[in-house]
């Protein structure tokens, strides 16, 4: 296959608009939309992670939407391999290919690769799961600055995440976590161009507000209750979720659960614009931008 085909990654913080313009873009060049939001791959969460509508499902073709359910063993080396496999069919028939969502290692994971590690036992997981959920982020953090205290310099210690990845990978293997990882950038047949959407930081921060208002309208206190057995689950570590999980224990009156809802969505938001920031030379565009001028930025690469 030629190197000629492009998959173009519609990025920027949550709330931003990337939906819309995924699709807008999409449309443009007659192509699928490939979602790299690792929490709307599950099917059982429809309000409180903000999915395309049925209306804009039904607009353009969309691959990784409500595909897995909170219940399936899942992650981002399983979901690298499943999207690549995806990406390599797609391209046999289309140029052109959109790749879209707020997390940034799985959108990594299709662009440049990660590296490969082993299959961790659940227990092992489920253990610093466990401690995590008694005693906190603190514990974690302090027990990897104790066993790999050069990834500890490296990794964002509050993305609990990547610390509980790395934990579990140095008790199943024996060896620190920043020795196995190699960096390098694999191979794909298919070249890469991050267009990034930017917002005025307090408009963002409104339309972040209002949409958990109208999540909320919209039935997430309901979804998650029904959901509330399954809270110790690590895809139920969810934001909009483990704050409701929190109130039906009584651990937050209902005004401190909306707003700790919007704390955590604006804190995620700063987290993803931070990350963006490691791009080099990526396309930048507006969020109010007119689509046919977006569109012509990319004819200049593509």
């Amino acid at each position: 296959m030629r190197k000629n085909k492009n998959l173009i990654y519609i990025a920027g913080p949550t709330g931003v608009g990337k939906t819309d313009l995924s699709i807008e873009i999409a449309k443009k060049f007659n192509t699928d939309i490939v979602s790299c939001d690792s929490r709307q791959f599950y099917k059982e969460l429809k309000i409180g992670t903000s999915p395309p509508s049925n209306t804009q499902l039904s607009e353009v073709k969309h691959h990784f939407i409500h595909n897995k359910s909170i219940h399936d063993k899942y992650n981002v080396g399983e979901y690298e391999k499943d999207a690549i496999t995806l990406l390599n069919n797609l391209f046999k028939e289309k140029e052109n290919l959109v790749l879209v969502g707020g997390s940034g290692l799985y959108a990594d994971s299709i662009m440049f690769g990660i590296d490969d590690f082993p299959d961790v036992p659940s227990d092992i997981r489920n253990n610093i799961i466990a401690n995590f959920n008694s005693g906190g982020l603190e514990v974690l953090q302090d027990k990897l600055k104790k066993l790999d205290p050069e990834y500890s310099e490296q990794v964002d210690l509050n993305n609990y995440k990547r610390i509980i990845r790395a934990l579990e990978i140095i008790e199943f293997t024996g060896k620190k976590f920043s020795s196995q990882r190699t960096n390098k950038e694999k191979q794909r047949v298919f070249q890469s161009h991050i267009l990034i959407i930017e917002r005025d930081r307090e408009e963002l921060y409104k339309k972040i507000n209002d949409r958990v208002d109208k999540m909320i309208k919209g039935g997430l206190e309901e979804e998650a209750f029904k959901l509330k057995d399954f809270k110790e689950l690590n895809t139920m570590n969810t934001v909009g979720y483990k704050e409701f999980f929190n109130y039906f224990d009584n651990k937050l009156t209902y005004i401190q659960t909306v707003e700790k809802i919007k704390q955590s969505t604006r804190n995620y938001a700063k987290r993803q614009i931070t990350w963006l920031k490691k791009y080099k030379k990526p396309i930048n565009v507006y969020c109010d931008q007119e689509v046919e001028s977006i569109i012509n930025k990319l004819n200049q690469v593509i």
